[in-house]
């Protein structure tokens, strides 16, 4: 019998996890099988995959900054030619901020890439996805309710689409903007909302496939890394002894490419178990080390 080729997709994968991602995708995958190692930089594109180790799956380069709204769905158009559908799918596109960075200066182009971009991802590659498939995208335990001050937690939970989210990351970017988030209940460090925000993807996209999904056995999931010993982490935290990205990436890979977990439809998955999106169960009472930016 005839075994389809796999393709793979990583975004935000010229450095850091994401090429972490697309290294270990080619390692497992076989020879006939591909990964798309996508970033917004062509010449970082290009040279990422010029660096890729030569065995296992063929990786291939190609341009996608999730910030242009019709870039992810152009993309997945190609593909579709190309392919037919995708297998698995990694939405690790992320704009990073610094201590020093002003939320209202950032706050737009922040929520373009790290929010919208994720979003447009989700809507352009999710119907791709072939019968086993995988959609995973990066987040943070910061992605709970537990980050959220309670009288904030009805913007986020029951959201039922993608464009239900979208609507509260809008107001909540405005927010930021003109100020009246600082002097309301919101973070001040905006990585809590935009992480929320995409785990309140995951699970309403996730809500309207779910049936469809168990039979086909495709996986829709948030997952966090936990904390990596990269440059942008080491301005806010000590990160010496922190995970190194390919360290970083394998529970992520055995998420991606291991048998499905049930449990794990829709939900914030770290190291193998589900976070829960409540801030109520005694999970979230213990100290966490594990946040990423």
């Amino acid at each position: 019998m005839t075994t389809t080729p796999k393709v793979a997709l990583v975004t935000g994968a010229t450095q850091g996890l994401g090429l972490a991602l697309v290294e270990g995708l080619a390692r497992r995958l076989g020879p006939a099988d591909t990964v798309y190692l996508t970033g917004r930089d062509a010449g970082r594109v290009a040279h990422a995959v010029d660096a890729m180790p030569g065995a296992g799956a063929r990786v291939l380069g190609e341009v996608l900054d999730v910030a242009e709204h019709e870039a992810a769905a152009k993309l997945a158009d190609r593909l579709r030619e190309r392919h037919g559908g995708v297998d698995v799918v990694f939405g690790n596109a992320v704009m990073r901020i610094g201590p020093d960075d002003d939320p209202r200066a950032i706050i737009e182009s922040y929520v373009e890439v790290n929010n919208f971009g994720t979003t447009r991802l989700m809507r352009a590659f999710a119907p791709l996805l072939r019968d086993g498939g995988r959609l995973v995208v990066v987040a943070s335990t910061l992605g709970t309710l537990h980050y959220l001050a309670p009288v904030l937690h009805d913007r986020f939970a029951g959201l039922t689409s993608l464009d239900e989210v979208d609507e509260q990351v809008a107001a909540w970017r405005d927010a930021v903007k003109d100020g009246s988030a600082r002097a309301g209940a919101w973070p001040g460090f905006v990585n809590i909302p935009s992480k929320i925000a995409l785990v309140a993807a995951v699970r309403a996209l996730a809500g309207q496939r779910r049936a469809e999904d168990a039979r086909r056995g495709i996986l829709l999931a948030s997952t966090c890394p936990g904390m990596i010993n990269t440059p942008t982490s080491a301005l806010w935290w000590d990160v010496s002894g922190a995970a190194t990205p390919a360290q970083a990436a394998v529970p992520l890979l055995d998420l991606a490419l291991g048998p499905v977990d049930p449990d794990h439809y829709g939900e914030l998955v770290r190291y193998g178990r589900v976070l829960p999106w409540s801030p109520l169960s005694p999970e979230h009472l213990m100290p966490e080390p594990n946040i990423i930016l």
